[in-house]
């Protein structure tokens, strides 16, 4: 039996519905474009325009060349890269482990897994802070970066789990039965194969250290260690914000995760689904 369709009327409404809510969320976005544009003398104005008068881009002039936003978006780059590539590398072999093998605790473990993403990370800060601290690791970038693997890690191996569940078995049998071994069939076949998970995996390690602010403004303390979220906040003043320097440096932060998703986006869809089918 063939679904029912809409009346014509019903499509109108809910492509004017649709057109609504994508207003409502880019409109923030540009409002903050054209902040970011005001000269110096409108800083405080209350106008709703989205491009001001006399737009300037001294803002962003400021940000690179009077501020230490290279400074920032250097550590935050280290930090994020770095989580990358671990929570990926982690990710990617105990994902297997979990999927192609029964072992004393397996199901414990995952489920494990799984509650910890029932708890906001705020709630780990304190455990957190008192292992850096016994390691020696606070104020230090890699402390950040065993914090954020640390949080990250337990989504990125389900992830992975349930996209190698969707791989069949009979690949890695028969390459091995061509004379490779299991790390060569998971390196030749699986690995592969698993183009779409690893880079849901990528990008969520990446966008968790990348705009997280909460847990660095913990573990760091020195200015020069400051990651994008520190350096924007230190822009706000007890007695006076710079608005147009903080909303230029914002829209600098939001440029290379749009130009990831931009170059990423044909694995996303894909990705996020496959992943899904079994668990």
């Amino acid at each position: 039996m063939s679904a029912k369709k809409n009346s014509p009327i019903q499509s109108i409404l809910l492509h004017v519905l649709l057109v609504i809510v994508a207003l409502a969320a880019i409109y923030p976005i540009l409002l903050i474009i054209g902040i970011s544009l005001r000269p110096g003398n409108q800083l405080y104005s209350t106008s709703l325009a989205i491009i001001p008068e006399n737009a300037t881009f001294e803002a962003y002039r400021v940000m690179l060349f009077e501020k230490d936003f290279l400074l920032w978006l250097r550590n935050s780059a280290i930090v994020s890269l770095t989580v990358t590539v671990i929570g990926v590398g982690l990710a990617a072999t105990a994902g297997y482990a979990f999927s192609r093998f029964r072992f004393p605790g397996h199901r414990v473990t995952l489920t494990s897994f799984l509650l910890t993403q029932m708890f906001p990370a705020t709630m780990l800060l304190l455990p957190l802070y008192l292992l850096l601290q016994k390691l020696r690791l606070l104020d230090s970038l890699f402390g950040l970066v065993i914090a954020y693997v640390t949080t990250a890690l337990p989504f990125c191996v389900w992830t992975m789990k349930g996209y190698y569940d969707t791989i069949p078995r009979d690949l890695e049998e028969a390459a091995m039965i061509d004379g490779l071994s299991p790390l060569g069939a998971f390196v030749r076949i699986v690995l592969p194969l698993s183009t779409p998970a690893l880079t849901i995996t990528a990008l969520f390690s990446f966008m968790a250290a990348w705009s997280e602010f909460i847990v660095a403004r913990v573990v760091l303390q020195s200015s020069e260690l400051f990651t994008l979220p520190l350096g924007l906040e230190s822009l706000a003043g007890t007695f006076q914000t710079e608005w147009a320097n903080y909303a230029a440096g914002s829209v600098l932060v939001c440029i290379p995760v749009v130009i990831l998703f931009m170059l990423l986006n044909r694995f996303l869809v894909s990705g996020l689904t496959l992943g899904g089918v079994k668990g």
